[in-house]
């Protein structure tokens, strides 16, 4: 069984990406408003996102997207579950923080020295990071259904509206309910610098999967 619904997935992103405004380093032609650098920034973090998971997941059948190396390892289709509920379950807590807070803007991000710290050790991919299980809110089905793809590109549209009405904030100030751990509290900025490494690890998790001599044809 292939996942047939995913040409039409391809279609139907495309014209989602031709009705989303277009950003620049500068400003948004049609109000004028600058468009800091970050947002400029991570958008384009995210789209390129985006294509990674469609040359991921386009074409292959249901038994290759749950394929797991060994138990207790993720599949292709597990690690974009993933990332789908914890993009999922950060988008409402980071839009609810800019309620009702003043506009205001900044030309760059700046994570203090705890997030620094966090996002290099449990988030950057790179092998300095450290593995750790996932919380139980966003562990993945044992089986993914093939709809997955659709649901990773409409969170991350999710995102880039976020990041565009994010812009307009001091997100080095503004701070929002962490789902995962309450007590701690990041930044909007931090937060947002999270999802986009998240995405980079977990798509880097799925190729190497995807790129095993056992996957299967």
């Amino acid at each position: 069984m292939s996942l047939r619904s995913l040409p039409e997935t391809e279609e139907k992103t495309a014209a989602a990406r031709a009705a989303e405004p277009r950003y620049t380093l500068t400003m948004v032609a049609s109000t004028g408003i600058v468009v800091p650098a970050w947002a400029t920034r991570l958008i384009t973090e995210f789209r390129a996102a985006d294509e990674r998971a469609k040359a991921l997941v386009i074409g292959l059948k249901l038994e290759q997207l749950n394929w797991q190396p060994r138990p207790g390892v993720w599949s292709v289709g597990q690690c974009l579950e993933h990332l789908c509920i914890g993009n999922e379950l950060y988008l409402p807590a980071i839009s609810a923080s800019l309620a009702g807070k003043p506009l205001a803007t900044v030309q760059e991000i700046t994570p203090g020295r705890l997030s620094r710290w966090f996002i290099s050790n449990y988030i950057d991919p790179s092998p300095r990071t450290k593995r750790a299980s996932a919380p139980k809110k966003i562990v993945p089905a044992a089986r993914v259904k093939p709809s997955v793809l659709d649901r990773f590109l409409s969170a991350n549209q999710a995102v880039r509206e976020l990041v565009q009405s994010a812009s307009t904030y001091d997100v080095n100030r503004i701070r929002f309910r962490n789902p995962f751990i309450p007590v701690i509290r990041f930044t909007v900025g931090t937060g947002l610098e999270i999802l986009s490494g998240h995405e980079r690890r977990h798509l880097l998790q799925a190729e190497r999967v995807k790129g095993l001599s056992g996957f299967p044809g």
